[in-house]
């Protein structure tokens, strides 16, 4: 790939400019100012949480795209003199702290971000991603809005956004549930920023498969079960492939789910097109056991706009879902409740 900065450089200051009415007064908001591989620059991706950019250069050569990320920035810092601090995030970078990120601007990231009255704890360099997921806020708004009195298991939950979401509006219990217990501790944060109780037997670090089993075991029951695991991993006990396995994960939570409950589940994966991932919720679906209820898309600055998208490069075409990342909400009825109902 050959960058043309004559060609791009307007492209991305037209991007940018696009979603200037996103901006919030206090400047605590996180938001995609730039998605390259739909709006025309393949690899570059640039964020904004509160005042912190995240630049991320995913490019396999990123020795490409750094005269152009370092135009890019100085024309940011220089149009929006309120951003206080710029991190570079190098996928390709032989160093993990180059993966990670490396402050390019400023002395201290921001960490905290505001979302619909929400604050959450964020972690910019934690991880080669910036510990909050952008493409998910119209799911944590329908999770605000639809949970409250609801029992809410978080499978996969990462740093914790969905769950806080939920008991952001009202949800009755929020269990989250991740390998990783660093991770856990940034929800922990968010509990703490908007006055929410931590129970430890909430948090519940370990093996997806070895705790879906627990819990099942104890008989456990949650109004609505999020599904939004990592592309591909693998453990002891059993491995996530959202390409070729994810009717297996959806197959493995529905027992957790009460009658007429919820199951939210989330595939990022970029070589299974929306027709396929649709096609086989459907097939799930055949039994009678589930309904697809809703699709629930991406925002449009992570997408693009319809008058920024140039050249996307996607490499299945994610239809009839807008993104990649295609999210659907399935309603799930249960068996032994079924067979009890009158006819």
């Amino acid at each position: 790939m050959t960058v043309k900065l004559p060609e791009t450089i307007p492209r991305i200051q037209f991007a940018v400019t696009a979603r200037s009415a996103l901006f919030d007064v206090q400047h605590s908001a996180a938001l995609r100012l730039f998605n390259g591989f739909s709006e025309g620059c393949p690899g570059l991706v640039i964020d904004l949480y509160a005042q912190t950019l995240v630049i991320f250069n995913q490019l396999d050569k990123p020795e490409e795209l750094e005269p152009l990320i370092s135009l890019i920035q100085r024309w940011l810092l220089a149009q929006y003199p309120w951003i206080r601090v710029a991190i570079s995030k190098t996928r390709q970078a032989a160093e993990e702290q180059r993966r990670r990120g490396v402050l390019a601007h400023g002395e201290q990231a921001d960490r905290v971000i505001s979302e619909s009255g929400v604050q959450y704890a964020v972690d910019l360099t934690m991880n080669q991603d910036a510990s909050f997921y952008l493409d998910t806020r119209n799911l944590r708004g329908w999770l605000k809005r639809s949970m409250h009195g609801k029992r809410i298991l978080n499978t996969f939950a990462y740093t914790g956004s969905l769950g806080a979401a939920a008991l952001a509006g009202g949800a009755a219990r929020v269990v989250q549930l991740d390998l990783n217990a660093r991770f856990l501790s940034l929800a922990r944060q968010t509990y703490a920023l908007n006055g929410f109780s931590a129970h430890d037997q909430d948090f519940l670090t370990g093996d997806f498969f070895r705790q879906v089993g627990r819990l099942k075991g104890q008989g456990a029951l949650f109004d609505c079960v999020i599904l939004d695991p990592p592309f591909f991993s693998v453990t002891q006990s059993g491995r996530v492939d959202l390409a070729a396995e994810h009717e297996r994960l959806i197959n493995k939570v529905r027992p957790l789910i009460a009658h007429n409950g919820c199951l939210v589940a989330v595939n990022n994966a970029l070589y299974v097109s929306g027709e396929d991932y649709l096609g086989s919720l459907k097939a799930l679906c055949s039994s009678g056991y589930l309904q697809l209820e809703e699709i629930i898309p991406v925002p449009l600055d992570v997408t693009g706009y319809p008058e920024t998208i140039h050249d996307p490069t996607f490499p299945l075409d994610p239809a009839p879902f807008n993104h990649p990342t295609k999210i659907a909400v399935l309603r799930v009825q249960r068996k032994d409740q079924a067979a009890a109902s009158p006819q």
